[in-house]
């Protein structure tokens, strides 16, 4: 189960930077959301807080690294309003 989980975040750097589209951008968010959902899906199952805890930080962490790389890939590196606290798309 760890190796597979270990394969699965490794995995995230392997993700192609060749082609900067809004497309590859939401498939390399997604990628990262399923292995960060994988962890979560770990974390249920860890014999312990501790390790739970552990495995929930780094769903976390692989879920922003992931946002992060997608925002860096997007078309203009910029942020869609949903994703800075306090704004909303209204705001100008």
């Amino acid at each position: 189960m760890r190796k597979l989980i270990l394969t699965s975040v490794a995995s995230i750097g392997l993700i192609s930077l060749g082609a900067c589209q809004s497309e590859q951008a939401d498939q390399v968010e997604d990628q990262a959301e399923a292995q960060a959902d994988a962890l979560e899906d770990a974390a249920d199952q860890a014999p312990t807080e501790a390790q739970e805890d552990a495995l929930e930080n780094q769903a976390d962490a692989v879920e922003a690294a992931g946002e992060e790389k997608a925002n860096a890939m997007d078309d203009n590196g910029e942020v869609a309003p949903s994703e800075v606290p306090g704004t909303t798309t209204n705001n100008q």
